[in-house]
């Protein structure tokens, strides 16, 4: 029945999709057929629209699928681009995310003690700590409890331990969602706790869990107490807000204790079902002030889709207290402001790097400025690696994540497959002295589209512990050589290709 279910509703997605297209296409071949001169317009338009995405692209490497289409199909190219690629025609969706991320920021101020205290102790980092509490409108905070857990394996029981405590709230925003070991063992809290008039909150990404989750679970979570909310649901109309999905890992209790990282709620992320052989991940805890940032990342996206809270101040608590050990910032990305929060923490640890970057990833598809900080950094003498899966969820990103390779390794950068299984970890360390943590893959829809969250932490006797993680991992891969790279002519055209749409992919 669950089958059948999701069938009728890819049916129906993609019939609703292809009448859309249709429907477009077969007016402007009505119009351009009687009127000459409107299909001149209509490629004139695109001559200039090219220009302006040249003009106005921080990004060309990425846009260059579009400039294409357009160039080679001007009307159905832009068409496609003003549906997808452009974020002109906002729907109700966009706006509210729009609206409440806009508002939500009053939540998020900075103490001037703490970053005076941050400036005088870590002078190297004073640009990225003002680009992250100034630009992006995320504070530093006095780090008091920060773990890291370099499995999902070992971090879920934590998980379930700190579940289990809740007293007032349980926050969950997830990409995936999967009813199996792992989410049963939550499940099961949270109907207890709901029950004991707990508020309990789950959202999930419709598109995300798509194929694990039937439509109408939410509405069974309903039932049992628990509010829940599937993120910008799947509809049959294209539209560019449909491109952004809710990609965040977020679990906040009490407003005293978050939990993020890399791993979903699917029973592959702790091991419990080898898919792609061992599944390498991480999850992370934080308590204290910082917390705070995590509860207002989550608040946002509820309310902007489910007015709930006119106050997101009843949620937070007077932090857990605990020794002081350097800073951290939790931060987020969005698709629907000027600023590229991700990229720009990843950058700015790449440039201030002196003795080493270590990064893991499970995709690697970047555009040239990326490419060519990875390479410059390497050039500067410092040792940079990047750890990227053995055995592929996807063979096809995974090949173009492996046209990469030669021209990083040229550069001095040092590539790592993890040999038993698929690594899906997302982190940035470097120099003993600062790392970042979340969701965001080395690809354009995590950079650039998606919803993401992060933590970033600096002056940690933690960040050691997440440099060995890096360090056991590549012991245990395979460290790529030019000469593992073959691929005959056809692949290297059907790779090439395939690049040109590598951000929808």
């Amino acid at each position: 029945m669950r089958h059948f279910e999701k069938r009728v509703r890819i049916g129906i997605i993609a019939a609703g999709a292809i009448v859309e297209i249709l429907l477009i296409a077969s007016m402007f071949h009505f119009f351009a057929g009687r009127f000459a001169w409107i299909e001149s317009i209509l490629r004139l338009f695109s001559i200039f629209l090219v220009i302006s995405i040249i003009n106005n692209s921080r990004h060309l490497s990425s846009d260059m699928m579009w400039i294409l289409m357009i160039l080679l199909f001007p009307i159905p190219g832009t068409l496609l681009f003003l549906l997808l690629g452009a974020n002109l025609i906002t729907s109700k969706t966009a706006r509210a995310l729009m609206a409440e991320t806009g508002q939500s920021g009053r939540y998020l101020q900075q103490d001037p003690d703490i970053l005076a205290d941050i400036n005088e102790k870590m002078p190297g980092l004073k640009g990225d700590i003002r680009y992250l509490t100034g630009k992006a409108g995320y504070p530093v905070y006095r780090n008091t409890g920060f773990d890291y857990y370099k499995l999902g394996d070992i971090g879920y029981p934590v998980m379930l331990e700190e579940m289990r405590k809740a007293e007032k709230f349980i926050f969950l925003e997830y990409f995936i969602i999967e009813r199996g070991e792992m989410w049963d063992g939550m499940y099961e809290i949270l109907k207890a706790k709901a029950a004991q008039g707990l508020d309990i909150r789950v959202m999930y990404d419709d598109m995300g869990s798509f194929a694990t989750l039937p439509a109408s679970y939410a509405e069974e979570l309903e039932k049992e107490g628990i509010k829940c909310l599937r993120f910008n649901k799947l509809n049959p109309v294209i539209g560019a807000v449909m491109n952004h999905r809710d990609h965040r890992k977020i679990m906040v209790i009490d407003g005293k204790t978050a939990f993020s990282g890399g791993i979903n709620l699917a029973d592959e992320y702790i091991n419990r079902k080898l898919v792609y052989g061992h599944w390498k991940d991480n999850c992370i805890r934080i308590r204290g002030e910082a917390v705070w940032s995590y509860t207002v990342l989550f608040l946002t996206n509820w309310n902007a889709l489910r007015k709930t809270d006119e106050d997101y101040s009843r949620f937070k608590a007077e932090p857990l207290r605990g020794e002081e050990d350097g800073y951290i910032v939790p931060y987020g990305e969005t698709p629907f402001d000027d600023e590229n929060t991700g990229q720009s923490v990843y950058m700015n640890i790449l440039n201030n790097a002196k003795d080493y970057v270590y990064i893991f990833t499970p995709y690697l598809i970047i555009d040239t400025e990326l490419e060519n900080a990875l390479i410059l950094t390497a050039k500067k003498g410092v040792d940079v690696r990047i750890v990227t899966p053995g055995i592929p969820d996807k063979k096809l990103v995974w090949g173009i994540t492996r046209s990469f390779y030669r021209n990083l390794i040229d550069g001095g950068v040092k590539i790592y497959e993890y040999t038993p299984g698929f690594n899906h970890a997302k982190v940035f360390v470097s120099d003993d002295e600062a790392a970042a943590v979340g969701t965001i893959n080395l690809d354009y829809r995590s950079l650039y589209l998606h919803f993401e969250n992060g933590t970033y932490l600096c002056g940690s006797k933690i960040i050691p512990e997440i440099r060995d993680d890096v360090l056991e991992t590549c012991a245990v891969s395979y460290q790529m050589k030019k000469s593992d790279i073959k691929e005959n002519l056809l692949q290297k055209m059907i790779i090439g290709f395939a690049k040109l749409f590598a951000a929808q992919m």
